[in-house]
């Protein structure tokens, strides 16, 4: 008997026993799916989050009282850390003497933005920033002007929003000129953010931006504030030096004796796409170890399936024995159909597996990441794949063996 044969009658061994099949391969398709899905997933949020950091330039580092990535298990030594006041902040810019690209911000979610009758939803960031963040954030306005360093020296009441402000509160006219009103305090919108889409579900576009100095005397207390500090440095080559006086510089400022460990955060792009790679593995190796144990299942559920096809098929197999078959044609018949049983399994979970990847892939680039391949995790497929034809392999040992093993005379008195 052939290959082809063999997997043909494996097929009419699943569409006959319809039920019991659905449940085998879907085993097989669920472990598949995590494994392959998974991995295409992870990726493609690597991807996107790379490229996000990207547009902040690769000589940048951000200076914070809290990791920006934090899995819960060191927040009370968070909590203990006084907060980075805006004249500290503002007293470490002036220290500074390997770059002068410096700027401060702090945000402040949550808040409804007004303007006339309309309003929107309790889900806006207020950002306060000075004039240097678009230039060290790489943030563009697409209509109106930045600030300038005398909005921030003599508290401006300008504000620049984001695409999703204008579509909400200024969906016919052009905002620039227009008043708003944030906690009954008024601005006047000077300007208007290009359009950066999501990034991880969240809109880079439902923002106001407001002058640090406004946003540090209306909106928090000035001894409870903790800000953050963004830094540029001139170039790759001088990152390193740079973070080193930055570091000197704020352990001084916050008074860290010279053998306690920072009591601040310091984040490279690196070591964001770092914490967050590292994340994204985490959940990878969940899903592949539930996927692992789902194709265990499956095996065991190819086997008892087999083990009732020999049963359902002993006549059969004592004819062939009593035509000539031989042994090793029987065992290689049974072998061959529990490896295309995993196979079918595998195909369908494949399938899924990468429609999923697809439609990730979908829904960031429509929030804005243009620049996003669409790559099939394809060492996940090839060891979906693998996996399924020794879990069918070892699955099917015992009940091709036992099928070889019958007697041809018993057989055929079988009822």
């Amino acid at each position: 008997m052939n290959i082809a044969e063999s997997i043909t009658m494996a097929w009419d061994s699943v569409r006959a026993h319809k039920l019991r099949s659905v449940f085998t391969l879907l085993s097989v398709s669920i472990g598949v799916f995590a494994i392959v899905a998974s991995s295409g997933i992870t990726g493609v949020l690597n991807t996107a989050l790379g490229s996000q950091l990207a547009d902040l330039g690769e000589h940048s580092f951000l200076i914070q009282r809290t990791p920006s990535i934090d899995f819960g298990h060191n927040w009370r030594k968070y909590a203990k850390r006084k907060p980075i006041s805006y004249p500290q902040s503002l007293e470490f810019r002036d220290k500074m003497t390997l770059t002068n690209l410096i700027s401060i911000s702090n945000t402040s979610p949550g808040l409804i933005i007004k303007a006339g009758e309309q309003s929107t939803d309790p889900d806006v960031s207020l950002i306060g920033v000075d004039e240097l963040y678009f230039t060290v954030n790489a943030v563009g306005i697409s209509s109106g002007r930045p600030f300038t360093e005398q909005d921030v020296l003599l508290n401006g009441s300008g504000a620049i929003i984001g695409n999703d402000i204008v579509v909400k509160l200024f969906p016919n006219v052009d905002p620039l000129g227009k008043t708003l009103t944030i906690k009954n305090q008024q601005f006047t919108v000077v300007g208007v953010l290009e359009k950066k889409g999501g990034l991880l579900g969240q809109s880079q576009d439902n923002r106001v931006l407001i002058p640090i100095s406004v946003f540090v005397k209306y909106y928090t207390m000035w001894w409870d504030v903790s800000v953050d500090v963004s830094v540029k440095a001139f170039s790759r080559d001088a990152l390193p030096a740079t973070v080193d006086e930055a570091i000197g510089i704020m352990r001084m400022l916050r008074n860290a004796k010279p053998w306690e460990e920072n009591n601040f955060e310091l984040d490279t792009n690196e070591a964001l796409s770092a914490q967050f790679g590292n994340l994204t593995m985490a959940i990878a190796a969940l899903a592949w170890l539930s996927g692992l144990i789902a194709l265990l299942v499956a095996g065991i559920g190819i086997m008892n399936m087999m083990l009732v096809s020999v049963k359902e098929r002993t006549r059969e197999i004592g004819v062939r024995k009593a035509l000539g078959a031989r042994r090793s044609w029987i065992l290689q018949q049974f072998l061959i159909e529990g490896i295309a049983i995993g196979q079918f399994g595998a195909i369908a979970g494949v399938i899924l597996g990468c429609i999923a990847t697809l439609i990730i892939t979908f829904v960031i680039k429509s929030s804005g990441v243009q620049s996003l391949p669409y790559d099939l995790p394809w060492f996940a497929i090839v060891f979906s794949m693998l996996s399924c034809t020794v879990i069918g392999l070892v699955s099917g040992i015992y009940p091709a063996y036992k099928a070889a093993s019958l007697d041809p005379i018993e057989a055929l008195r079988y009822e």
